[in-house]
């Protein structure tokens, strides 16, 4: 029980590190999402979201080691995710390649729930 929420921040650390490549600019961005990126605006938007999931990837693996965040980043970590899958259903109509990020997200949504409530568990038994 106490290493699941450290296997879930990893796994999901390393997901969120997948579109880290996306800073790089619209070539690697069709790559990832299999949108061809024309508009200086929609790069900028994907540029940054690729940026910012590289943060959270980087918060998640830390966590590992700093166990008095763990909770805090499962928990932002597990909004971020859910809340992409959210809104790909809720628009419906993406791609493959945006079909792929939704079934990293659900992955990574299952591991990061079963980490919080680990966490939350613990620390209910150290109390």
């Amino acid at each position: 029980m106490k290493y699941v929420s450290v296997i879930a921040l990893l796994i999901a650390g390393l997901i969120h590190l997948l579109p880290v490549p996306g800073v790089m600019g619209a070539t690697a961005l069709a790559r990832l999402y299999g949108v061809e990126v024309v508009d200086p605006n929609t790069a900028i938007l994907l540029q940054h979201r690729a940026l910012l999931f590289g943060v959270l990837g980087v918060l998640m693996l830390g966590a590992i080691a700093v166990p008095g965040l763990r909770v805090t980043v499962l928990a932002v970590a597990l909004c971020s995710a859910a809340s992409f899958i959210v809104v790909a259903l809720w628009v419906g109509g993406y791609n493959a390649a945006i079909g792929r990020v939704v079934t990293a997200d659900v992955v990574a949504s299952v591991l990061l729930a079963a980490g919080l409530c680990a966490e939350l568990w613990l620390g209910r038994q150290r109390a």
